[in-house]
């Protein structure tokens, strides 16, 4: 597909902005985000509710209408939604420098907590260091059975796409490895034009964007040509380069929401040995407790690598290797998003990946996270309960922490 076949020529983008806005600085956008950052529990779901209600009801940054359009972007393409539209969001606001201080705003709370955490996991060895630790196990579980439940709903309404995520499961669970991870995600592509036609395209609102087709093509080839870069990545690499690769394919080939790169770390980190399956475990299960984007575990994860060794540089080459792909995909796709929402291949491929990702999550639900956190029949009720807090009660997620790690110290104590 070229640009001509979207757009109408390579020149800049001259729309007006939406009546409700003005042009913004970064610094503004850098504040709005570094509250949303501290502030935003709950997870992507809930992060897209803090951001309408920031920038649509409060700010007026931008209307109802465009908002959506943006919000359905990111939904179509792989990488951290909440994250992505953040990004659209202070490139719409103030440009370029919007773009890089949304993402800065709003990751830096949870990535800075997440890199104190991994400095202090090296102290609880004792008995109730361990407890914490398994606790934060317990809630990754419950977190993700949640979102499994609401994925399902969502993402898989009806009978064929249902099938379709069995299958993704069914498959995972008897060949775990990364390759099969993609070569479902490829088969799901393939075939839900065919299985999703409940699904339709729609036209909606164009945006606001000061560059051009030509700069948008730059930014796909680049997350292109760095992703072959990540998957030709090998064992002769030095470490760094290695990790920074391992952290890229997660973020770029990951679908369906923050949980499901789960089954993508575990198998680039856990799997060759450079970080064991306990702490990847308490890291994911820490993540849920901090506000912001969940990818910030690769800040934990990074620092974590080779048994404490990453440190400062290990946290920055983490993080910055997870989000550059999803950032790099959705500007790179904006100015040809209006053409392509409005194919109903296109969004049919989308949905088939989507319930695709529900059989990945499935698998990764199972092993590792059931088999490394489940030990005896009262880390079934924990976590039932757990999940009737968040599901029934719809509690917040803390709430859910504070009840599965607060059990765990209970029992280390008698």
């Amino acid at each position: 597909m070229t640009a001509s076949d979207i757009g109408p020529d390579l020149s800049p983008l001259p729309l007006p902005l939406p009546s409700s806005s003005a042009p913004g600085r970064a610094r503004e956008v850098f504040v709005a985000f570094l509250k949303l950052g501290l502030t935003s529990f709950g997870g992507p779901i809930a992060h897209i509710g803090y951001f309408r209600r920031a920038f649509v009801e409060q700010r007026r940054w931008l209307d109802d209408a465009h908002f959506s359009q943006l919000l359905a972007l990111c939904q179509f393409l792989p990488g951290p939604a909440s994250s992505q539209l953040g990004c659209a969001l202070g490139l719409l606001r103030a440009g370029w420098r919007g773009a890089l201080a949304a993402f800065a705003g709003f990751t830096l709370p949870s990535a800075l907590l997440l890199f104190a955490f991994a400095a202090w996991a090296p102290y609880l060895d004792s008995r109730w260091g361990q407890a914490v630790l398994h606790g934060l196990k317990l809630v990754a579980l419950v977190v993700v059975a949640q979102g499994l439940l609401g994925m399902l709903r969502t993402l898989a309404p009806d009978g064929p796409r249902r099938v379709l995520a069995l299958a993704a499961a069914t498959m995972l669970l008897w060949q775990p490895q990364a390759s099969m991870q993609l070569l479902v995600i490829a088969a799901a592509a393939a075939l839900g034009p065919w299985m999703c036609r409940a699904v339709q395209a729609h036209r909606g609102d164009v945006f606001v964007l000061n560059y051009t087709y030509r700069d948008a093509i730059w930014l796909l080839l680049a997350y292109a040509l760095l992703l072959l870069g990540a998957l030709a990545a090998s064992a002769g690499w030095p470490w760094l380069l290695q990790a920074a690769a391992a952290f890229y394919r997660s973020g770029a080939l990951v679908f369906g929401g923050g949980h499901v790169v789960l089954p993508l770390l575990k198998q680039a980190l856990v799997t060759p040995g450079w970080l064991d399956e306990g702490s990847f475990l308490a890291g994911y299960g820490a993540a849920q407790a901090v506000p912001g984007p969940m990818f910030s575990l690769a800040a934990f994860l990074g620092s974590s690598l080779h048994g404490g060794q990453g440190g400062v540089l290990g946290a920055m080459v983490g993080l910055l290797a997870i989000f550059l792909p999803g950032l790099l995909l959705v500007t790179g796709m904006l100015p040809f998003w209006q053409r392509l929402s409005a194919r109903d291949d296109a969004v049919r491929a989308v949905a088939g990946i989507n319930a695709a990702v529900i059989g990945l999550l499935a698998a990764a639900f199972y092993d590792p996270l059931w088999t490394g956190a489940v030990h005896a029949p009262i880390d079934l009720v924990i976590v039932a309960v757990g999940l009737a807090v968040l599901v029934f009660a719809r509690k917040p997620v803390w709430l859910a922490m504070l009840w599965c790690v607060g059990v765990s110290l209970c029992r280390a104590w008698f």
